[in-house]
């Protein structure tokens, strides 16, 4: 997976996610508006056949868009920390 950065100012951010669909894509935005310093966060895979996507992030006063993808990303990956835990519990008889 390979990332590059399309946008970059100090309220906003898009990248460009080689190898990344819906899936990915979907939970990063659901994370980043969580985050009441997020302003927008959508993302576009422009062409169905190609698996590159686009994310954009856009935050609020002086919280820079890099640190609110680093942070939905760590509640995304402590989500499935937490998921992994539970459904290893509810597979056990």
């Amino acid at each position: 997976m390979k990332v590059k950065i399309l946008k970059r100012t100090s309220n906003e951010l898009k990248i460009e996610v080689e190898g990344a669909g819906h899936t990915l894509c979907n939970l990063l935005q659901k994370r980043l508006l969580e985050d009441e310093n997020v302003e927008l966060a959508s993302y576009d895979i422009p062409h169905p056949l190609a698996s590159n996507s686009i994310i954009y992030v856009c935050t609020k006063g002086d919280v820079k868009p890099e640190e609110a993808l680093r942070k939905a990303v760590e509640r995304a990956h402590q989500m499935n920390k937490e998921f992994s835990k539970e459904f290893k519990k509810a597979l056990k008889p």
